[in-house]
């Protein structure tokens, strides 16, 4: 049973019309963060994938034997897998989510029409967090960096632990898609909550500074944490993501 998806982690996917969007979790994460927005972009007609990525939703353990090379394929297996039924596709993500969002933008223009990075890792600028990747002596696990959330009604399910040979893994993918930001030509939304105790919000300055695409868009979140897609502003996002892919759908 150490192998079973933790229930409420499961993957997800709503079939809609030929406008896809592709959502994705973030790091020690589930697809439970991403679901309330692919719920509401469902109910508005588009295909939506809500994939989980290797090693998440399980437990800690599982997590540790997986790499970036491995959630950057599951992110790329779900891409082809929606661009099959779909005429336009488009990615957003939350943390490392939106880092694979961008990845997905940057290498494969062909199949991204939009992308749409919220509260993503462009870079790691905690220091803290930068000393455990290859620190000596370091225990398997830290603690984890679920549930930062405004809304303290509402639990993220991730894990209460962090896998620390991950961590290397986490900070190398977001340096891969901050040296990838100026291939991404596609049109671009940024949405960053202005308080975040995960990751820096100048993230989202340096992903829309970055870009590569001549048409960017930038929303800040003043009711949310990092957590943001299941915070207090979450009905204003799904509301600002179908905005986005309307103007750039037609």
């Amino acid at each position: 049973m150490s192998d079973a998806v933790l229930p409420g982690a499961e993957a997800f996917s709503f079939d809609g019309g030929k406008v896809g969007v592709l959502v994705v979790h973030g790091f020690t994460g589930s697809p439970q963060s991403m679901r309330y927005l692919g719920e509401r972009l469902g109910e508005h007609g588009y295909t939506v994938l809500g994939p989980r990525l290797p090693g998440h939703g399980v437990s800690p353990a599982a997590m540790a034997k997986t790499t970036a090379a491995d959630w950057v394929g599951a992110a790329e297996d779900a891409l082809l897998e929606i661009s099959a039924k779909c005429d336009k596709v488009f990615v957003a993500g939350l943390s490392m989510g939106g880092t694979l969002s961008l990845y997905l933008a940057a290498m494969h223009p062909d199949k991204v029409a939009g992308v749409i990075p919220i509260n993503a890792a462009a870079q790691i600028e905690s220091p803290d967090m930068a000393s455990i990747a290859y620190a000596r002596n370091m225990p398997d696990t830290i603690p984890g960096i679920g549930s930062d959330m405004m809304d303290t009604a509402t639990k993220e399910l991730a894990y209460p632990e962090v896998p620390v040979v991950c961590m290397k893994h986490a900070i190398g993918l977001a340096a891969t898609a901050r040296a990838l930001l100026s291939r991404i030509k596609c049109p671009t939304f940024v949405i960053n909550s202005r308080v975040d105790h995960v990751l820096s919000p100048n993230n989202a300055n340096v992903i829309a500074n970055n870009v590569g695409s001549d048409r960017v868009e930038l929303l800040w979140l003043n009711r949310s944490y990092h957590v943001a897609t299941i915070d207090h502003d979450k009905d204003l996002i799904a509301e600002e993501v179908h905005a986005f892919v309307q103007r750039n759908c037609r």
